[in-house]
């Protein structure tokens, strides 16, 4: 069985659809060019009928990109499928990404179509986008919430009518993980074509299950995840790009997959999204947050200094960062402490330690951490007889 997890992009096209995340050309330009520095095997570049701006946008990613496939999303509209397929005519890699929901609760309130109706139009929706290029995308929006026979009918079609990959969402982020994980093994039991198309996720967050919904996927066959660099996306967000990758990385013990892309360049793409956007990541978000390798107890961070695998599971280096973070607070122990004055040039002993200590544990009741310049003003209000004499201060000390 295939090892190998496509990751497809779509922080700039799901992402950018929450509120707060919109990009114009230029920054979207610069996203994507990370985004094929990081690995990723597709980049959804939006959505080219939603705006002459978002049209214009992703023929320019097509014509730069060149490693990555480039996707345009489309309904299954006429009207949709012309403005994609045009939009990616100059992309190295183009890839129509096509989609129609299938859901009851869709069909009667958004769509007012039956079953054979939504067939039809995607299948029909397949056949144009197949007659320009081959690599063919179709989604059932709201899979998760749909009947399982009539995915299986439509998959079938679909499948049939030339598309490559077919992708089974959780729109709504509704599912369970072992709802989802069923429903991807019963897709992948019953098409009875499904050996020419590969299957792929698309989880949102709702109920913070998106990550580990698209994992339980790929353990029953999935071979796609659609996910987000930070886990950007409508509502509650995507499935986090960097937690799918991480997740797989570090746990090869368990999982045995791979992906395409290069882990020191995820900390780099977070940071260059919230640049573009404006909006900084959580504090304690899963692998690029702030405090994702920092630690105040006193407890980790005696071990971490010791042994960083004593509380830290993968390294920092290895999404790309350059080390981890020994933050000075009130839940800081002597050993840590020494550890941040020695770095500063103080060599104290154990007596000179604990008079220091008292001083830094009362200033963190008052400001929460104690920063470096903190420290340096701590210990130029005494002569410590331990003092480095030749210590190099940090800058401003």
């Amino acid at each position: 069985m295939d090892s190998h997890i496509t990751i497809f992009d779509t922080t700039l096209r799901d992402g950018e659809q929450s509120p707060g995340y919109s990009m114009n050309k230029q920054e979207k330009l610069r996203l994507a060019l990370q985004l094929e520095k990081l690995g990723v095997d597709v980049i959804e570049a939006g959505f080219p009928i939603a705006s002459d701006g978002d049209y214009q946008t992703v023929r320019e990613i097509g014509k730069v990109i060149k490693k990555s496939s480039v996707a345009a999303l489309c309904r299954t509209r006429q009207v949709d499928l012309e403005r994609a397929v045009s939009a990616v005519q100059f992309a190295a890699k183009p890839r129509i990404h096509t989609f129609i929901a299938t859901s009851d609760i869709h069909l009667k309130y958004k769509l007012q179509m039956s079953r054979s109706e939504v067939v039809e139009s995607a299948v029909n929706a397949v056949k144009y986008a197949k007659s320009h290029y081959d690599d063919i995308e179709f989604s059932a929006e709201d899979a998760s919430r749909s009947d399982p026979e009539f995915l299986i009918e439509i998959f079938t079609a679909v499948i049939d009518a030339g598309a490559t990959t077919i992708n089974v969402p959780d729109t709504v982020g509704y599912a369970l993980p072992w709802e989802y994980s069923e429903l991807i093994r019963t897709l992948k039991e019953n098409v009875s074509n499904i050996d020419r198309a590969v299957i792929s996720v698309h989880c949102h967050n709702d109920l913070g299950l998106a990550v580990a919904n698209s994992l339980m996927a790929i353990r029953c066959g999935a071979r796609q995840i659609e996910c987000t660099v930070n886990g950007i996306g409508e509502r509650a967000g995507n499935a986090s790009l960097e937690e799918v990758v991480m997740a797989i990385e570090t746990r090869k013990n368990s999982m045995h997959y791979s992906t395409s892309i290069n882990t020191k360049e995820i900390f780099p793409a977070s940071q260059l999204l919230a640049q573009i956007t404006g909006k900084g990541v959580q504090p304690n978000k899963a692998i690029v947050g702030d405090n994702a390798f920092a630690h105040e107890a006193g407890i980790h961070q005696h071990g971490v200094l010791k042994n960083p695998l004593t509380y830290e599971i993968m390294t920092p280096e290895s999404v790309g960062l350059t080390s981890n973070k020994i933050v000075i607070g009130k839940h800081s122990g002597r050993f840590a402490l020494g550890k941040k004055l020695e770095e500063l040039g103080y060599f104290l002993d154990k007596d000179d330690l604990n008079e220091v200590y008292v001083k830094v544990t009362e200033l963190a009741d008052k400001q929460k951490t104690v920063e470096d310049q903190d420290l340096i003003k701590i210990m130029a209000t005494a002569n410590y007889s331990n003092q480095n004499p030749n210590r190099t201060l940090a800058a401003g000390g």
